[in-house]
């Protein structure tokens, strides 16, 4: 079931080149106004917005019909999406440092399971006791009305990651910000302290954390390790987001809901728990991803590609499923290490910087992908052959990434066979 799925009169082609389309701009539209806005009103009232965008998202898909109701469901949507990132703002600016990994692996196995029950529970409404898709959004609204009258009760936070820092903020862990293979000007660098909002104007007071920021991200991108991380994060997540948008329509392509059995809800599930399971087996490996991180992501995104034209070429509903859960854990397997590899030496301040800057390029090449690919202003292309051009765009990634390794290692086995060399020498 898509988000636009209760109106029956709506053809596939609606639904795919004119309306799914909106959420893509106007996630793209929004994320940076709030993802500022966020850290400067504190993150509560960010999370009361979210809310009742669900809130507003749910009851147009129950009770509105036609082509503009739908396009008003994706706009509050992307609103939605642009808002998540107050959820683990807000968790991080009410715990101190020292408890942020176990806080984060709380907040990500909440996500996971929640999203595995659900996706069971909608699979068991449907295949069971035959509730129509009305009553699952019925069953969606309460729940999200819920979780917005319990944001009400949240304490405010008195501080927020750049408009309302501390004088003297806690210790931060790793041994600086973004260090590795930094160049000697970006490392003279060090970050200057944010001015407080009682000694600026509000106006120079924002200024100044602007260009602050600007500064920060400079300095993280001067790394050519965070940058090479960085560029696979916004170019695989661009696709991934892409395909998770459109997989539905292409399931019901290849088995129509009205006259076949639907498991979307089962396979979901399955698929939340396998990259469950891949993002904890990232815990466990032991790999010098220096040397191999980037043959990971060159092999695994291979998987992605071959998995995707799978989707396109197959008519087979269960080699659909099939190609989607490998995709989506081969996915999680290297977004996981991707953020490990960001995060490892980065304080939180300019880890969630660089995670939304990321997302940002992620969500700017998607946009570019729906303009160009699904938009009925640009090619308007059939569903099954959007997943062959989805396909092709992840083995670009993989050519990227295969190249780039081979050199990598490559260029170390000849410097280690230099130093033997220049070692063994009379």
């Amino acid at each position: 079931m898509t988000r636009s799925g209760p109106d029956k009169n709506l053809t596939t082609e609606e639904v795919t080149n004119q309306i799914l389309p909106v959420w893509t701009y106007s996630y793209l539209a929004l994320l940076f106004p709030v993802f500022l806005l966020t850290d400067y009103v504190r993150y509560k009232p960010v999370l009361l917005l979210q809310g009742i965008s669900l809130i507003v998202t749910w009851l147009l898909l129950l009770f509105a019909h036609g082509v503009l109701a739908m396009q008003l469901v994706e706009f509050f949507y992307g609103m939605v999406t642009a808002t998540e990132v107050a959820y683990y703002a807000y968790i991080y600016s009410v715990v101190s440092t020292q408890h942020y990994q176990k806080v984060t692996s709380y907040c990500r196995s909440v996500t996971l399971v929640a999203a595995t029950v659900a996706a069971v529970l909608g699979q068991l409404l449907v295949s069971l006791a035959h509730v129509s898709y009305f009553y699952l959004n019925a069953i969606t609204l309460a729940s999200v009305s819920l979780a917005f009258l319990c944001a009400f009760f949240l304490p405010m936070p008195q501080r927020s990651m750049f408009f309302h820092r501390r004088d003297a903020p806690e210790p931060l862990p790793g041994p600086s910000s973004c260090q590795e293979e930094r160049s000697p000007d970006a490392a003279a660098r060090t970050p200057t302290p944010q001015p407080q909002a009682g000694n600026a104007g509000p106006h120079r007071h924002m200024l100044s954390v602007l260009l602050q920021l600007g500064r920060d991200l400079r300095d993280c991108y001067g790394s050519r390790k965070l940058l090479y991380w960085s560029l696979w994060w916004a170019l695989a997540t661009a696709g991934f987001n892409q395909v998770v948008n459109y997989v539905q329509l292409l399931w019901d392509f290849r088995a129509p809901s009205h006259s076949s059995a639907v498991y979307n809800g089962a396979v979901e599930a399955i698929a939340t728990f396998l990259g469950s399971a891949t993002s904890m087996a990232v815990g466990y490996v032991k790999v010098n991803w220096d040397l191999s991180g980037e043959l990971a992501l060159g092999i695994f995104s291979a998987l992605d590609s071959g998995s995707l034209l799978l989707m396109h070429f197959t008519d087979n509903i269960w080699a659909c499923y099939a190609g989607y859960l490998a995709f989506k854990a081969c996915y999680m397997l290297l977004i996981t290490i991707a953020t490990f590899q960001i995060a490892v030496n980065l304080s939180m301040e300019r880890y969630a910087l660089m995670f939304g800057f990321n997302n940002f390029v992620a969500l700017a090449i998607q946009t570019i992908l729906t303009v160009v690919v699904v938009d009925s202003r640009g090619l308007g292309l059939d569903i099954s052959t959007q997943f062959l051009i989805y396909g092709s765009y992840f083995t670009v990634i993989t050519g990227i990434f295969l190249i780039r390794s081979i050199y990598t290692i490559i260029s170390i086995k000849c410097r280690n066979t230099s130093v033997a060399a220049e070692s063994t020498a009379p």
